[in-house]
Protein backbone atom coordinates (compact mmCIF):
# COMPACT_ATOMS: atom_id res chain seq x y z
CA UNK A 1 0.00 0.00 0.00
CA UNK A 2 2.91 2.63 0.02
CA UNK A 3 3.08 2.33 -3.34
CA UNK A 4 -0.21 3.61 -3.67
CA UNK A 5 0.50 6.07 -1.01
CA UNK A 6 3.19 7.97 -2.00
CA UNK A 7 1.37 8.57 -5.57
CA UNK A 8 -1.13 9.64 -3.39
CA UNK A 9 0.70 12.13 -1.26
CA UNK A 10 2.64 13.01 -4.90
CA UNK A 11 -0.95 14.14 -6.58
CA UNK A 12 -1.78 15.84 -3.77
CA UNK A 13 1.67 17.92 -3.83
CA UNK A 14 1.29 18.58 -7.31
CA UNK A 15 -2.27 20.03 -7.23
CA UNK A 16 -1.26 22.32 -4.28
CA UNK A 17 2.07 23.52 -6.20
CA UNK A 18 -0.37 23.94 -9.84
CA UNK A 19 -2.88 25.92 -7.38
CA UNK A 20 -0.05 28.27 -6.07
CA UNK A 21 1.26 28.76 -9.44
CA UNK A 22 -2.61 29.45 -11.05
CA UNK A 23 -3.04 31.98 -8.08
CA UNK A 24 0.76 33.97 -8.97
CA UNK A 25 -0.07 33.91 -12.48
CA UNK A 26 -3.11 35.50 -12.15
CA UNK A 27 -1.94 37.82 -9.18
CA UNK A 28 1.13 39.18 -11.65
CA UNK A 29 -1.49 39.02 -14.62
CA UNK A 30 -3.47 41.93 -12.62
CA UNK A 31 -0.32 43.68 -11.81
CA UNK A 32 0.67 44.03 -15.08
CA UNK A 33 -3.37 45.09 -16.26
CA UNK A 34 -3.33 47.40 -13.69
CA UNK A 35 0.36 48.53 -15.23
CA UNK A 36 -1.67 49.08 -18.53
CA UNK A 37 -4.37 51.14 -17.44
CA UNK A 38 -2.38 52.90 -15.32
CA UNK A 39 -0.63 54.39 -18.47
CA UNK A 40 -3.85 54.75 -20.34
CA UNK A 41 -4.80 57.08 -17.50
CA UNK A 42 -1.45 58.81 -17.39
CA UNK A 43 -0.89 57.99 -13.89
CA UNK A 44 2.94 58.83 -12.20
CA UNK A 45 4.94 55.78 -11.12
CA UNK A 46 3.51 56.12 -7.72
CA UNK A 47 0.62 56.34 -8.76
CA UNK A 48 0.77 53.28 -11.21
CA UNK A 49 2.28 51.53 -8.28
CA UNK A 50 -0.31 52.02 -6.03
CA UNK A 51 -2.77 51.16 -8.98
CA UNK A 52 -1.49 47.73 -9.51
CA UNK A 53 -2.03 46.80 -5.94
CA UNK A 54 -5.48 47.71 -5.91
CA UNK A 55 -6.48 46.06 -9.00
CA UNK A 56 -4.48 42.69 -7.32
CA UNK A 57 -6.97 43.55 -4.22
CA UNK A 58 -9.95 44.16 -6.44
CA UNK A 59 -9.74 40.62 -7.49
CA UNK A 60 -10.71 39.16 -3.95
CA UNK A 61 -13.85 40.55 -4.28
CA UNK A 62 -15.67 37.50 -5.73
CA UNK A 63 -14.24 34.52 -8.23
CA UNK A 64 -13.70 35.39 -11.55
CA UNK A 65 -12.44 38.04 -13.57
CA UNK A 66 -15.39 40.03 -13.43
CA UNK A 67 -14.67 42.26 -10.14
CA UNK A 68 -11.13 42.92 -12.28
CA UNK A 69 -12.90 44.02 -15.60
CA UNK A 70 -15.67 45.67 -13.69
CA UNK A 71 -12.58 48.49 -11.91
CA UNK A 72 -10.89 48.62 -14.87
CA UNK A 73 -13.51 49.76 -16.92
CA UNK A 74 -15.04 51.57 -14.40
CA UNK A 75 -11.70 53.51 -13.88
CA UNK A 76 -10.07 54.18 -17.05
CA UNK A 77 -14.11 55.66 -17.99
CA UNK A 78 -13.62 57.95 -15.08
CA UNK A 79 -10.39 58.90 -16.51
CA UNK A 80 -11.79 59.93 -19.72
CA UNK A 81 -10.47 56.79 -21.58
CA UNK A 82 -12.65 54.85 -23.78
CA UNK A 83 -12.61 51.15 -23.41
CA UNK A 84 -15.06 48.90 -23.22
CA UNK A 85 -15.04 45.77 -21.50
CA UNK A 86 -14.09 43.56 -24.52
CA UNK A 87 -10.80 45.57 -24.90
CA UNK A 88 -10.04 44.99 -21.22
CA UNK A 89 -10.86 41.52 -21.35
CA UNK A 90 -8.65 41.31 -24.67
CA UNK A 91 -5.96 42.87 -22.22
CA UNK A 92 -6.20 40.33 -19.43
CA UNK A 93 -5.91 37.71 -21.98
CA UNK A 94 -2.66 39.48 -23.30
CA UNK A 95 -1.44 39.88 -19.97
CA UNK A 96 -2.10 36.51 -18.89
CA UNK A 97 0.43 35.05 -21.52
CA UNK A 98 3.11 37.35 -20.39
CA UNK A 99 2.89 36.82 -16.52
CA UNK A 100 3.00 32.70 -17.33
CA UNK A 101 5.97 33.14 -19.14
CA UNK A 102 7.78 35.70 -16.56
CA UNK A 103 6.64 33.28 -13.96
CA UNK A 104 8.20 30.32 -16.10
CA UNK A 105 11.66 32.42 -16.53
CA UNK A 106 11.92 32.63 -12.58
CA UNK A 107 11.56 29.05 -12.26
Amino acid sequence: MTSFDDRKDAFETKHVRDEEMAFRITARRNRLVGAWAAQQMGLTPEETDAYCKAVVQADFEEAGDEDVVRKLVGDLGAAGVTVDDTAVRRALAEQMVEARRQLMEVK
